[in-house]
């Protein structure tokens, strides 16, 4: 395999995974992350209550969660198949479980990073949140596979 295969294989798993490494420092904290979705949510319902608009930031935000480790997964996926060896035999299930794991494991490291910011703050939860978007990827990827 060409460097050049290499590099359109990983490089967008790679810019991805800086996103996510960025957005989980003061940059996506709730009071910077509120600044650009409490606006459209007040354009979109202009009588919004401030509970209910919290409530959507906090759903907006955990939905970022799940569909970013969807798009983290799904990226490992891609990079795998693209760079496998001819001569290798493909298995979506090998693939998957490689995809799963790294996205938990780098969702571990990302909740543990945002320990480090003094607005954030690490949780259990968001780990299994990622987990639950990475899985429901890989198997919307599977069944795909399987319908063609």
């Amino acid at each position: 395999m060409t460097a050049r295969k290499k590099l359109i294989a990983w490089l967008p798993l790679g810019l991805w995974m800086a996103l996510l490494f960025g957005v989980s420092t003061e940059i996506g904290a709730p009071r910077r992350t509120s600044r650009i979705v409490a606006p459209l949510l007040r354009w979109l319902v202009p009588d919004i209550s401030t509970a209910a608009l919290d409530r959507s930031h906090l759903i907006v935000r955990k939905a970022g969660h799940a569909l970013g480790y969807a798009i983290l997964a799904a990226l490992v996926w891609r990079a795998r198949r693209l760079s496998r060896p001819e001569s290798e035999s493909v298995s979506w299930s090998r693939d998957a479980g490689f995809a799963f794991g790294l996205a938990v494991i780098f969702a571990v490291s990302d909740e543990w990073h945002q320990t480090f910011s003094p607005s954030r703050h690490g949780s259990f939860s968001d780990v299994l949140l990622d987990a639950a978007g990475a899985g429901s990827a890989l198997l919307a990827i599977g069944l795909r596979q399987k319908w063609q």
